[in-house]
């Protein structure tokens, strides 16, 4: 067992969630979003707004704390250049350049574990809300 997975917990709650999460998105029409954070005094990762399922980059953007990291899982339908459509599923790691390095390291060190427990395609770091609109971008939309 890896050092990450000894030092930070999922309840079985929130490991359902994540699974559910995935498969209920995978074939989704409008995008979904979640946000999770790590329980600073447990070191539990677990959703921040329980049970708030975001249906827009702007509406995730309102929510991102000014000084604390996040992860958002996120299922963005879009269509390739090619024509197809795809509903990438991705994690964006939100560490605010303001946030303390305390907190930096908290989360920095639980990323592969969240990514690995969330079965993400994709890794995008974001600094600010503002980066949300790149996204469509850095998921290859047409």
């Amino acid at each position: 067992m890896s050092g990450e997975a000894r030092l930070y917990t999922f309840s079985q709650e929130t490991k359902d969630h994540l699974r559910k999460f995935r498969l209920g998105t995978s074939r989704s029409s409008t995008a979904q979003a979640v946000i999770y954070m790590i329980d600073k005094n447990t070191k539990e990762i677990r959703q921040d707004d329980e049970g708030t399922v975001y249906k827009t980059l702007e509406e995730i953007g309102d929510d991102l704390p000014d000084h604390s990291p996040r992860f958002v899982l996120l299922s963005y339908p879009l269509t390739l250049p090619s024509g197809r459509l795809s509903v990438p599923y991705v994690m964006l790691y939100y560490m605010p350049t303001t946030c303390n390095s305390a907190q930096r390291m908290l989360y920095a060190s639980a990323k592969e574990l969240m990514r690995n427990t969330s079965e993400v395609t994709k890794i995008i770091d974001i600094e600010s809300a503002e980066d949300l609109e790149e996204i469509p971008e850095k998921l290859g939309a047409a």
